[in-house]
């Protein structure tokens, strides 16, 4: 599976942005996807993850209520829906793809990353 990350961008604060994450690969629909993010100087962090068939859905504390994660699968596309954001949601935003069913939140579940794609919010 390959992914390609994108919709990143520059937002003011309280406003919305929707990344998308594109995939190839015949076997898309039998992965789980989650979204991760690093700041600066910071560790990479789980934000959220979705079931191979969307049935489940994960998300970090800090961006629930607040993010919506979402996927196609006809359309090998994954989405987070973003709004009401924030200065500290600045990062680089990455989707990753895994096989496995539980973990979803460690990044290490993940075998397959996509390149990332910048958000920085204004305050």
């Amino acid at each position: 599976v390959q992914l390609q990350a994108c919709g990143g961008g520059l937002v003011q604060a309280g406003g919305s942005l929707r990344l998308s994450c594109a995939a190839s690969g015949r076997t898309f629909s039998r992965y789980n996807v989650g979204w991760f993010r690093q700041a600066p100087g910071k560790d990479r962090e789980f934000v959220a993850a979705i079931s191979w068939n969307g049935g489940s859905t994960r998300y970090a504390d800090s961006v629930k209520g607040r993010f919506t994660i979402s996927r196609d699968n006809a359309k090998k596309t994954v989405y987070l829906q973003m709004t009401s954001l924030k200065p500290e949601d600045t990062a680089v935003y990455y989707c990753a793809a895994s096989i496995d069913d539980y973990y979803l939140t460690w990044s290490l579940t993940y075998g397959y990353w996509g390149q990332g794609t910048q958000v920085t919010v204004s305050s």
